[in-house]
């Protein structure tokens, strides 16, 4: 079996899209300033063996930023992490409910059985000489029998 990238990748960002919070979606982390209000971008961040691997074949953990963007400057200052929190808070909901991705994984790690947790973090990046407010979602993902073990 080979990984999914561009299937878990479209599905992650089809929930983003589907909630209606974002100008814009993207499959990828942006080289350039994102769009005008509210920007997701979905990249796949890291990959590890797991140890519930069976005997034939090896699971995988990959792990995906779920990053929403604004801009620092947007008006009025004190609406941008409300704003952020509740397309957060959506994006959370829908992966909490849809936690095998259509079928297309085991489950994506919501408490951190393998490592770290669903989990958010807020902060501000400089893209293009602007500076912008961020939350990256970390969504830890749980492929089953993702390689197989040769004998």
């Amino acid at each position: 079996m080979a990984l999914d990238i561009l299937g878990l990748t479209d599905a992650l960002a089809s929930h983003a899209m589907s909630l209606g919070h974002f100008e814009v979606v993207n499959g990828h982390e942006p080289k350039s300033t994102p769009g005008h209000g509210l920007t997701a971008a979905v990249w796949a961040n890291q990959v590890k063996t797991l140890r519930s691997s069976g005997l034939a074949s090896v699971s995988a953990l990959l792990v995906f930023n779920v990053r929403v963007y604004t801009s620092a400057q947007s008006l009025p200052a004190d609406a941008i992490d409300p704003d952020m929190l509740t397309a957060v808070d959506a994006l959370c909901a829908a992966y909490s409910g849809d936690f095998t991705l259509g079928g297309l994984l085991r489950q994506i790690d919501l408490l951190g059985a393998h490592g770290e947790p669903l989990g958010v973090q807020a902060g501000y990046i400089q893209q293009d000489g602007a500076l912008y407010r961020v939350m990256t979602i970390t969504v830890p993902c749980v492929v089953n029998d993702l390689w197989e073990e040769e004998a």
